[in-house]
């Protein structure tokens, strides 16, 4: 299992009216959130999975998704299908990425480790 301090720390509700995060400070949390990558102008974060077959994918989408719930923070989408799944984060109310991002991330992560040995990540 990949251990950050992210994962733990709680998501804290956002009310906004803060600035997003700069690119500085992306670049710094991504280094905890291994795999993920910044997109549009570090506005929002991605990560790409791929499993062996549709059940296993739908397996870890329901497990983020109850995470997101648990957290209280969720992500931007989350696309999956045979084989796949893809999630992007961004805090919707900055219009960017805070550190909620980068924690929810991380415990994404923690779900994606401790899936059957029979997933294949990229």
């Amino acid at each position: 299992m990949t251990e950050t301090y992210l994962n733990q720390k709680i998501c804290t509700p956002c009310q906004g009216g803060i600035p997003p995060l700069t690119q500085s400070e992306v670049a710094k949390l991504l280094a905890e959130a291994p795999r993920w990558v910044s997109i549009d102008e570090e506005t929002k974060i991605k990560r790409d999975f791929t499993f062996k077959n549709f059940q296993m994918a739908l397996d870890f989408v329901n497990r983020v998704g109850e995470l997101a719930e648990a957290e209280f923070h969720h992500p931007l989408f989350i696309q999956f299908g045979w084989g796949f799944a893809t999630i992007v984060l961004q805090t919707k109310k900055i219009k960017g990425l805070h550190e909620n991002d980068f924690i929810l991330a991380a415990k994404i992560n923690e779900i994606a480790d401790a899936s059957s040995p029979e997933r294949n990540d990229i």
